[in-house]
């Protein structure tokens, strides 16, 4: 009896101890996922599938290569994964690591595309700069962190406020995070793309330049001109109307949502037929 109740303990140590692995492996996913770890693991993944293709085929150069590149891959890993590391880290002492995530609504996401809307509006007819990215699957946390904190309801007389020159937080981007507004003063890196119109101002070069390492949608006023324009994907839509502005946003960001909910409800679908 004793042996069988230790037998019966161990099983249950093994199981508990799968499942705490599993955990902390899907938790370090969430964190990483649609950063630019990604593409790194991506990297890492190519080089492990070169290494057994070199051993299956012979390739006794390309795989003593490889192996050099594996075994002090450890301390490149730490090194490149530094700020996802600290993140990760920092939400582990915040408690916020065994915290779930939320996506955002459709909702939210229709007051969040008005709210720019209206603010978009007010400022271009007085030509008052601004710079506004919203965060999609990338994750913008690094940036987030360069600005002041603000973890505020998104309205456009927020919006419109923070942009009023020669108030603490004019000078910067707003980066929306959830339909909240994470933080302004926000620093973006700045396009070095030699195609930039030479008329284009630093405002517009951050924008490109988030848009070519995340996959965020950056709206962008011209203080000069009063001109509105949206950068998505290293493109950049220059002097758009209202209802453009309104078409690109709702496309990209309710049409997101819709699809999203639509793979979802397919998904629960075949569970419960299958079920």
């Amino acid at each position: 009896m004793p042996f069988a109740d230790w037998t019966f303990w161990k099983y249950v140590s093994s199981v508990v101890d799968i499942l705490l692995v599993w955990y902390v492996i899907y938790k370090l996913i969430n964190i990483i996922k649609g950063t630019k770890a990604v593409q790194l693991l991506k990297g890492i993944l190519v080089i492990l599938i070169v290494r057994v293709a070199s051993d299956f085929f012979g390739l006794t150069t390309l795989s003593w290569m490889m192996q050099q590149v594996i075994t002090y891959g450890f301390l490149a890993i730490i090194i490149i994964f530094q700020p996802e590391l600290r993140r990760a880290l920092e939400q582990l002492g915040r408690g916020k690591f065994f915290s779930r995530s939320t996506s955002p609504d459709e909702d939210g996401q229709e007051k969040t595309v008005e709210a720019i809307l209206k603010a978009a509006d007010y400022m271009a007819k007085r030509r008052i700069g601004a710079l506004i990215s919203i965060e999609r699957e990338t994750g913008m946390s690094d940036y987030i962190e360069t600005g002041i904190s603000l973890n505020s309801k998104i309205s456009a007389e927020l919006l419109i406020n923070i942009f009023i020159p020669n108030t603490p937080l004019h000078d910067g981007a707003v980066i929306i995070q959830k339909n909240n507004v994470a933080a302004a003063a926000c620093y973006l890196p700045l396009s070095e793309s030699p195609f930039i119109s030479k008329e284009l101002g630093t405002r517009h070069r951050a924008a490109l330049g988030i848009s070519e390492v995340t996959d965020s949608i950056t709206v962008v006023v011209s203080e000069e001109t009063g001109g509105i324009s949206l950068t998505r994907n290293g493109e950049l839509h220059r002097d758009l109307k209202a209802e453009e502005l309104r078409e690109m946003l709702s496309n990209e960001l309710l049409l997101h949502i819709k699809t999203k909910q639509a793979s979802s409800a397919r998904w629960n679908w075949r569970g419960k037929s299958n079920g």
